[in-house]
């Protein structure tokens, strides 16, 4: 892989792991097309280098909210805030089960499977646009809420379900407030990303070669700065009632996918 590559792939992943067009999804894509020829470990690599510089974004647009969510974790008063943290954590369950019993099964959905991805891209396709129809409301999510967008970001696990896409269009669905729909799509996955990195690290999975240190740098930085800008661009997208436009844009690249697929 090189920087160039890495970059573009970088990119791709800041700007989609917070957009709701699967970030996962056009990672198998891009790799398809650029035609990416690095080894699976090496693949898992980058891939969660990536994954770690969207969290780092994540954590700086919403810095104020995670220090409110860790005081009222250890506040062990019945307060907003630590009824919020005990949200975030319910909501991480159905993904940690699955992630932890469904390893192998899961890892086997990526490494090419194009025709996959577009089917699950028509998926979010559908959601986004059954969200995008819902009545506004100012409700907040309760405890069962965060069990249910829990469920739906462990289905997001598999590739070209996106993930923002389903916790968001899901919380809406239920009628919560947009604005607090994205806030806590957006936070719920931190926690889930630094175990999933813990994980990789202590079993070892992770392969850093020297050689390719500069390229995997390159993607990280793309990937922070591109997040950085499309979490703040998706808060606003979400309040003003525009996920239309990415159901159309989910469509039209999971029906080219699917004929890709087909054809090759």
């Amino acid at each position: 892989m090189d920087i160039l590559e890495a970059i573009i792939l970088g990119i791709i992943q800041g700007l989609t792991e917070f957009l709701p067009v699967s970030s996962s999804g056009h990672l198998e894509l891009a790799k398809a097309i650029l035609g990416d020829t690095s080894v699976p470990e090496e693949s898992l690599t980058f891939t969660v280098v990536l994954h770690f510089a969207t969290a780092l974004s994540t954590i700086v647009i919403f810095r104020k909210e995670i220090l409110e969510i860790f005081k009222g974790l250890f506040q062990f008063k019945w307060n907003e805030e630590f009824q919020f943290s005990l949200k975030i954590i319910i909501s991480m369950i159905p993904a940690v089960v699955v992630g932890l019993l469904f390893e192998e099964e899961l890892e086997s959905f990526f490494g090419g499977k194009i025709l996959l991805v577009g089917c699950m891209l028509l998926l979010t396709a559908l959601l986004l646009l059954l969200a995008d129809k819902a009545k506004q409301t100012n409700k907040k999510v309760s405890f069962s809420n965060s069990v249910i967008i829990g469920i739906s970001q462990a289905i997001a696990m598999l590739p070209g379900i996106s993930r923002s896409g389903a916790t968001i269009s899901t919380s809406v669905l239920l009628g919560i407030d947009r604005t607090r729909a994205a806030r806590f799509s957006f936070l719920m996955v931190v926690p889930l990303i630094f175990g999933k990195i813990g994980k990789d690290v202590l079993s070892g999975d992770l392969n850093f070669e020297s050689s390719q240190m500069i390229p995997i740098s390159a993607g990280f930085i793309a990937a922070f700065l591109a997040g950085l800008l499309a979490c703040k661009w998706m808060i606003s997208l979400v309040k003003k009632s525009k996920l239309s436009y990415f159901s159309i844009y989910c469509a039209i690249v999971g029906s080219i996918a699917i004929g890709y697929a087909l054809l090759n």
